[in-house]
């Protein structure tokens, strides 16, 4: 438990930043969800309209400092690899 007064406000910070990480890491993970079930129907088109809405949500998540920039980035690129598969597979 925080004894001083400096503690508790960081203690009152960590717990706001913690929320708000959540949510952030909680909407990406959505977004990713949605492009993975759009390519695993083999819908082309709904893959593609989905990795376009999933891209800036992971970039803003990133920008936030709730995941690294690198780990964003290497999402992006595996889901933009998995909609080009489903494009040329068809």
């Amino acid at each position: 438990m925080a004894n001083h007064k400096s503690a508790e406000k960081r203690n009152r910070q960590s717990q706001t930043r913690r929320l708000r990480n959540r949510t952030n890491r909680s909407q990406m993970k959505n977004a990713i969800r949605k492009v993975n079930e759009a390519v695993a129907t083999g819908s082309e088109d709904a893959a593609k309209e989905a990795l376009q809405l999933a891209i800036p949500v992971i970039a803003k998540t990133a920008s936030k400092g709730t995941i690294h920039k690198n780990a964003a980035s290497r999402k992006i690129s595996r889901l933009t690899i998995s909609v080009n598969k489903v494009g040329s597979a068809a």
